[in-house]
Order: C-alpha cells, then structure tokens, then sequence
C-alpha cells in the first residue's frame, strides 16, 4: 500500500482539471456580481443625481382660473414665491429658470392678474410681462334680477364702456359665446356676479365673460339633464328661472313657485304673473292694472297661454336650481301677501286664491303706496 504521505503520489488528471474549473467558475461567478453590483449602483446612483438637478415644472398650458395679486415692491423672488403659493408653477426653481432666460422679467408691475393654475413657469412669466386682457383693472358687480337692458347701463357706468358697443357686440351674439338655445339674444345670458375687469377689456370680452359664467353655472347646475327630466327645454327652465328671480324673494318659495307655473302651464292655464306684464310694459311698479293687463304684449301673460316668448330678468344660481328642480305639490295659485318680509303663500283651487288674494289686499290697504312701487 502507498502512503498518503509519498510525495511521489500524484492526482489524477481528471481530478486537476475539475480542481482548476471549479476555482475558475467561482472567480467568474464573483465578477459577474461586482459587475452587476457596479452597474445597479451606478444606475441608482445616476438616476439620483439627475432627480437632484432636475427642474420640476408643470407641462401647461394650464387648469383652472385664478385671480393673483402682485405686491408693490416685490422682488422676482417673492412673485416665485407667490405664484407656488398659488399653485400657478410648481417650483421656485422653475420659477428660476424662466426669470434667468428673460431679460424683461423685471418689467413686471404690481396688481392683480388672471392666470391658470399649473402654468409651465415660462409662459407665467410672458404673461406677467405681457399681461394684455389678463392684468385685472377693476371689479364689477351685476345684481340679479335685472334686465338686459338695466345690465348694459349697469355695465356702461362700472366699466367705462360706451353703450354704442355693448350695443355693438350684443347685435353679434356669435362673438359673445351665446348658448344655441338663446336665439341670438342675450336677455337672461349675462349671468349676475361679480367679475374682474381686465386692463384691456372691450365690451365683447365683458359680455363673453359673461356669458361663459351662465354656462358655467348650467353645467355645474345639470341644466340640460334636469330640463329633460321635468319634461322641459333648457330656455323653458331659464325663462321660469327669470320670473322666479321677479316674483320672490325668499329662497324658501323658490321652487314652489316653480312647481306652481309648471303646474298651470300643463293645466292650460294662463299664467296670470304681473312680472311678465311690468316687462312687457316698462313698468315701474310691481303690480299692474286692469289697463296694463289689456296689453298685446307676447309677454302678457294675463291675456296669453303659456310661457313668455323669452326671459324677463337675468335669473341667478338658486333661482335656475328651482327651476330645474321644482318641489313637488299641487298648488296653482301664490300670492306674496307680504313685501316687506317677503312672505308668500299657496293654494290649489280658487277658494284658496281668493283668501290668500284679500290677505295682500289688506297689506296694501294697511301700507299705502307699498304695493306702487
């Protein structure tokens, strides 16, 4: 027997050659994992790198309106600052780099400008430096209730507009955005709000911005759905929404009164309103009489069956909400028997009528020239 100790003992070869391919399989192995290892890291590492150099900005052009406010000696820094604030850019950096690439960023002024939320920070900037229709002068505030024609003085007196071009741009309803449904004219379209008035601003801008609020508020409000659910056009529901607006003042009796012309209109029932006839008319006063209800007018609803030819007031939110939705009942007849509290009460048959009719009479008596006015 050989001993394991004879150094003339040798592997085989076969044993040596599996010997060396294990050693060279395992060195292998461990510089695919550095290798690997480096790459995962430098990718990591440079995809790191980038995140912290990147420029974060919105893409634009932009959402929502927003009315912003410039401060009187605020530093390109602090408009950054504000327009983040405002969510009008996403970052300051963006800010940065817009203002670095402009060499009239400092022209901006102080004031009041109307931007979109989530800006690409360069055309924030073009725009504060060159504002145009977007550099807010002034407010102005349209009640509701009012006719078309009392909006225009309304607008010509906090505008600053001529009445010749109101006249003008309302004669191209086109040009103003009006709905298909308004037929061309803009009676009860120019929605009642307050509304920022651009350095630029023409009388056809003021009345698109107009408009475009009434539809606005007719999409929020489902107008078009709703009308179609109660069996109705939209212009229908905009023409009860523009007497509602005349006839109450409580938004408790909203949609009751709603319900009420809804009610006699499919009755075949004349509508018998004196708002439709103080339109008609030109009247000063809120009721009318026997003379004034012998109007020809396709506004008198006295002498006329079903609903006026077109809006009589430019009605607000609640007032088209009551009309889209009516509150359910059977009534027929309402009387505001008050019109200092605004109070107003229903009946469903002429019994109820006459009762609740002599209570009014016997506010008018009690409240001389009251009811004149």
């Amino acid at each position: 027997m050989t001993s394991m100790l004879d150094p003339e003992v040798k592997p085989s070869p076969g044993r040596e050659i599996a010997h060396k391919s294990k050693g060279c399989l395992a060195v292998l192995v461990a510089a695919a994992v550095l290798v690997f290892g480096g790459y995962f890291l430098w990718d990591k590492t440079s995809g790191l790198l980038e995140s912290f150099g990147e420029v974060q900005d919105y893409p634009g052009p932009g959402a929502a309106q927003v009315t912003v406010t410039i401060p009187k000696g605020a530093t390109l820094d602090d408009i950054g600052e504000v327009l983040v604030k405002e969510d009008v850019v996403k970052s300051t950096k963006a800010w940065d780099t817009a203002v670095r690439s402009e060499s009239q960023a400092t022209s901006i002024q102080s004031g009041r400008y109307l931007m979109r939320h989530q800006m690409q920070a360069v055309d924030a900037l073009g725009l504060l430096i060159n504002p145009g229709e977007s550099r807010v002068r002034s407010e102005f505030t349209i009640p509701e209730g009012l006719r078309l024609s009392a909006q225009v003085d309304m607008l010509v007196k906090q505008t600053k507009i001529s009445k010749a071009a109101y006249r003008k741009a309302l004669a191209d309803p086109t040009s103003i955005g009006l709905p298909s449904y308004a037929h061309g004219d803009a009676e009860g379209f120019l929605f009642p709000d307050t509304y920022e008035l651009t350095e630029n601003a023409t009388a056809t801008t003021v009345l698109k911005q107009m408009v475009s609020q009434y539809k606005a508020v007719a999409r929020d409000l489902g107008l078009d759905a709703a009308a179609e659910k109660i069996g109705r056009k939209p212009y229908d529901v905009l023409i009860v929404a523009s007497i509602i607006e005349r006839e109450v003042n409580q938004p408790k009796y909203r949609a009751k009164v709603a319900q009420v012309l809804y009610n006699r209109l499919d009755d075949g029932m004349q509508l018998g309103l004196d708002s439709t006839v103080v339109y008609a008319e030109k009247l000063k006063t809120n009721t009318t009489t026997e003379e004034d209800q012998r109007s020809d007018s396709p506004y008198n609803t006295y002498r006329r069956k079903g609903l006026p030819p077109g809006p009589i007031s430019a009605p607000g939110k609640a007032a088209l909400q009551a009309a889209a939705e009516p509150e359910k009942g059977d009534w027929l007849y309402f009387v505001t028997v008050n019109f200092d509290t605004g109070e107003t009460k229903f009946a469903d048959d002429e019994a109820g009528f006459t009762k609740i009719r002599q209570e009014f009479q016997t506010y008018c008596q009690t409240n001389p020239g009251r009811c004149d006015s």
